[in-house]
């Protein structure tokens, strides 16, 4: 999956100084925020063998059941992201697992993540 140009015109359409990219509120921390929580679903979605709202997860013994907030921290200070459940407590995240509070290796995370996702994307 290629970055284009056109794609970073418009998630930095309102940029004006660098706080909009790297600050508190800044646009790493939102798409860090939403590719972790993507990577978790599509992680969830591997490994209950269906996608969300299929009918082949009714009765099959476990489904999602929503979400927990989770406080984590790392290079980019305090981010609150939503972790994905499952009915019987079987799902280890692996991105980011159960019990850990520190995201540590951002970069490195960031380009597995997208390696998982874009290889997740081409399977459906």
């Amino acid at each position: 999956m290629a970055t284009t140009d056109e794609l970073l015109d418009v998630l930095m359409k309102d940029y004006k100084k660098p706080e909009d990219l790297i600050g508190e509120n800044g646009l790493l921390k939102q798409l860090t925020k939403r590719l972790l929580e993507r990577a978790m679903q599509a992680e969830l979605t591997e490994h209950l063998g269906y996608e969300k709202h299929s009918p082949q997860g009714k009765n099959s013994g476990n489904s999602r059941n929503g979400g927990y907030k989770k406080t984590i921290s790392g290079e980019f200070g305090n981010l609150e992201v939503i972790t994905p459940r499952d009915r019987n407590s079987t799902f280890e995240p692996i991105i980011l697992p159960k019990g850990e509070s520190r995201f540590t290796g951002f970069d490195d995370k960031i380009i597995s993540m997208l390696i998982f996702y874009s290889r997740f994307l081409k399977a459906i």
